[in-house]
């Protein structure tokens, strides 16, 4: 099993599925998998902007494995080709063999030694914050009942994550000389500044909350920019930030204090440009319900559940959408998104072999 799994790894590395530049189309990677899946039905789509998804069903199954086979961008910072799988001792390395190309493969490989109802959903545009393909998918009468979305979890099954949301602030000046007496009040920055220590505050507020592992919001003001030069109040300023709540917080009431932390004359645009809901999705009560669903789904499954994670991923999505949802893969996300990324071999081996197991039933 762990050579089919090498083998199909190192194909599907080879493919340059980098986002951006989010150049991914319909061939490619895609022929590859439809020519490694005899007996399943295909169904393959364009969403545009480099996101295309492929629906592989054999059978009747009401459970759908979900891999997204995009990467992010390789850095200067690689030792050695980031396409080119290298298997190390117990590693191998390459451009999204973490994140998440080794589950794909282990997809194939288990494909190929069970007969039993099965569905897979590839997708190609996680990792741009542009959810196209799972909301195509979920927008359709698909008749899922559950899925289980590959991330990097160790091969724990994860039952609950943080939500995300990013947000694009604008603030507005009088440009004017420094030395003027309402420097203070007219300055953009100055208010982008006053902005974030009471966003700070409100942050600190909330070290309180808890769910299900998880502990307090996580809050990050990545960007400021504004001003012409030291001597010249600032006419306009932009500051992006994020945060990422737990599942019992809600994200709209968190938006309203966000945006009441800025004086209403001197904010000219407050866009949240990316939402992503926890895991799982609901309200309190339905959050928890959920997440008691994707137990008793590890648990059916002989998975081990492991701890509650900060990181994002797109199983909220099916979770808003009623599904059972739980996340479930090889690797560390800790390898993610690094130079010389690489996953476990004895995790891809379990998790392959794990899926034998689940596919050899019927779902």
């Amino acid at each position: 099993m762990r050579a089919e799994v090498l083998r199909h790894l190192e194909a599907l590395v080879a493919f340059d599925t980098r986002n951006p530049p989010r150049a991914i189309g319909t061939g490619g990677i895609f022929d590859y998998l439809r020519a490694h899946l005899p007996g399943f039905r295909f169904d393959l789509r364009d969403h545009g902007a480099g996101a295309v998804s492929l629906l592989a069903v054999r059978g009747a199954p009401t459970r759908v494995f979900n891999v997204h086979l995009d990467t992010v961008p390789s850095s200067e910072a690689w030792t050695a080709d980031p396409l080119r799988l290298r298997v190390h001792g117990d590693r191998a390395i390459g451009l999204g063999a973490c994140d998440i190309k080794g589950a794909a493969a282990g997809l194939l490989a288990a494909a190929a030694a069970t007969e039993g109802d099965a569905a897979f959903l590839f997708s190609t545009d996680e990792e741009a914050n542009d959810a196209r393909c799972i909301a195509a998918f979920l927008a359709q009468d698909h008749g899922f009942r559950e899925a289980i979305v590959a991330e990097p979890t160790r091969g724990e099954a994860v039952l609950a994550h943080r939500g995300i949301s990013s947000v694009l602030l604008r603030f507005r000046g009088q440009a004017g000389h420094a030395s003027g007496a309402d420097a203070l009040r007219a300055n953009a920055l100055h208010h982008a500044i006053r902005w974030g220590a009471r966003a700070l505050d409100a942050v600190e507020a909330e070290a309180h909350r808890r769910f299900g592992g998880l502990t307090s919001l996580r809050f990050n003001i990545g960007k400021v920019e504004g001003g012409i030069k030291a001597n010249v109040i600032a006419p306009s300023a932009e500051v992006r930030f994020g945060f990422r709540p737990l599942p019992s917080h809600d994200i709209d009431e968190l938006h309203a204090r966000f945006r009441a932390c800025a004086a209403p004359e001197a904010l000219e645009r407050y866009e949240e440009t990316f939402r992503g809901p926890p895991l799982p999705a609901g309200d309190v009560a339905e959050a928890e319900t959920r997440r008691l669903a994707a137990r008793d789904l590890a648990d059916e499954l002989g998975l081990p559940v492991g701890n509650a994670v900060d990181f994002w991923t797109e199983a909220s999505l099916f979770s808003a959408a009623g599904l059972t949802a739980i996340v479930y893969g090889p690797g560390d996300i800790a390898q993610a998104h690094t130079a010389d990324e690489w996953v476990a071999l004895d995790q891809l081996e379990r998790y392959a072999h794990s899926l034998v197991r689940i596919l050899g039933e019927r779902t």
